[in-house]
């Protein structure tokens, strides 16, 4: 027992001398060659708790005291900083052979878009395999679409439990999650597999969701619960997948024009053409992605028109002005329609810009990496952070940041993209400009090739639910519910409920 005693005593005494030199190494021995370090008490978990629970909250309150570039402990590793406009050019156009996306996010992707895809591939794969899926997000593809999202919505308002009779009260985020999952199915994938939407698949998509859990960055392949169910779900979906391409190589199925027959006719440079395997996980991949981000900013917009209903009903009135007949009714939309919508298109811009769905893009340093315009040099193993929702919230570019107002965008234009900043990554040409503090969709190589698909679903499940409901907050509540930040992906407190009344 006595042996015990000291047994404990002594590894007590070790950890508080590992702690108090922890302690000493920051104070009085800093690195003058490296950013300055966030103040942290204990070794490896760092910032971890003030970080995870808020990352804005922490993020600018370490640029209040030590500026636009510091570095903070997360988990064993070191995190530098880079925040403001100069921030993001700085880690989206980091050149490939200095900083590398694929490490920091393969532990947590590579088990949920499943092998040979995303970041369990090469960089050059990867940009071939974004220059496939473009095949769904061109003006064309887009324009057709616009009718396909709104009958989505339609359909769903109509046979949805959650909209039986006059009135009533929602929990938005649920809501929001099902009707992004069925407008993206339809648009990017087709109606093969939209119609195997079932209540199976939904679940499998849930379970598939929550590989994307933060613990996941450090124990991606350990025996949680989530992670079982993680696995299980990804292997059930590709074998969906699977058996839609082994049905149509088999000629069961007539010939489509949607995203699988258009994949399976795809081949990579090496004149390969894509394998089954590869195609089903890319469609896996392109599912979340045309949901995911679309879901948490269309449950935001709801929960903000709820909170200010004079805004739900200018929008309404802005689709009577701009799109009405004589006797006041109302046309299927198009992508024509949806240009003369301006506040409609501003109530999304507002809303990308103060709920930024990823709050923190990271890359892995592999060379020393010198800061501009400072003595400091990061090393290699460092990684690197972006925040645009630092610059977007920041009364340096916008004023009264934490207000939303979409009428701040009325006399304001998004910078347009500069012929001579113009670059093709392999997947066709995009900006590389990235000096901008509103970049709600990255930028660089990484930056999402969806981003006209989601402004345009946006846009058109707003103006669907704002043409049938009328919007307020239950039992007169003020302001929107707060961020959920237990995920990768930024999204509203639950519940977050809201009453509607038909119109």
């Amino acid at each position: 027992m006595l042996s015990l005693l000291f047994l404990l005593f002594g590894l007590l005494a070790l950890f508080t001398a590992y702690i108090f030199a922890n302690i000493i190494r920051q104070l009085l021995l800093p690195n003058t060659k490296e950013p300055p370090i966030v103040f942290h008490w204990f070794p490896w978990l760092g910032s971890a708790i003030t970080y995870g629970k808020d990352p804005y909250k922490f993020l600018f309150a370490a640029k209040a005291k030590h500026g636009d570039v510091f570095t903070f402990v997360l988990l064993g590793r070191n995190v530098t900083a880079h925040l403001g406009v100069a921030g993001n050019d700085f880690v989206f156009n980091g050149k490939e052979t200095h900083v590398n996306a694929e490490e920091i996010y393969g532990p947590l992707c590579n088990p949920v878009f499943g092998e040979g895809v995303v970041y369990d591939c090469p960089n050059s794969k990867l940009m071939e395999q974004k220059k496939f899926v473009k095949f769904g997000l061109t003006t064309d593809a887009l324009k057709a679409h616009v009718r396909l999202i709104e009958q989505e919505v339609v359909d769903y308002i109509k046979t949805s439990r959650e909209f039986k009779g006059q009135s009533g009260t929602i929990n938005v985020p649920p809501v929001m999650a099902q009707i992004t999952i069925f407008t993206a199915a339809i648009a990017l994938q087709g109606p093969e597999v939209r119609s195997k939407l079932t209540n199976e698949f939904a679940s499998l998509y849930h379970d598939l969701d929550g590989g994307f859990s933060p613990i996941n960055f450090v124990l991606p392949r350990a025996p949680f619960p989530h992670n079982i169910k993680r696995d299980r779900a990804q292997l059930k979906m590709r074998k969906i997948y699977e058996t839609i391409i082994a049905e149509r190589r088999a000629g069961k199925i007539p010939p489509t024009t949607d995203m699988i027959s258009h994949l399976m006719q795809c081949a990579y440079k090496d004149g390969h053409p894509i394998p089954d395997l590869e195609i089903a996980n890319m469609m896996i991949t392109i599912l979340m992605a045309g949901q995911h981000n679309s879901s948490n900013i269309a449950s935001w917009i709801m929960l903000h028109l709820a909170n200010e209903p004079q805004l739900c009903e200018e929008l309404y009135q802005e689709q009577l002005d701009q799109l009405a007949d004589e006797h006041g009714n109302l046309p299927e939309l198009d992508l024509q329609a949806l240009e003369k919508l301006k506040l409609h298109s501003n109530v999304v811009k507002e809303t990308l810009r103060i709920h930024n769905a990823i709050h923190s893009i990271m890359r892995l340093v592999k060379q020393p990496l010198p800061v501009p315009s400072t003595h400091w040099t990061i090393p290699p193993g460092h990684a690197i952070l972006a925040s645009p929702g630092i610059s977007a919230n920041s009364e340096e570019y916008f004023s009264n940041p934490n207000k939303w107002s979409p009428h701040r965008w009325d006399d304001r234009v998004i910078e347009e993209d500069d012929e001579s900043e113009m670059v093709d990554y392999g997947y066709g040409r995009m900006s590389k400009g990235t000096k901008s503090a509103y970049l709600p969709f990255g930028g660089g190589r990484h930056r999402c090739i969806g981003e006209k698909f989601a402004y345009l679903n946006l846009e058109v499940i707003t103006a669907i639910m704002v043409r049938n409901f009328r919007l307020k907050n239950v039992n007169g509540k003020e302001d929107v519910p707060g961020t959920d930040y237990s995920t990768m992906l930024s999204r509203p407190l639950e519940p977050a409920e809201i009453c509607w009344e038909r119109r």
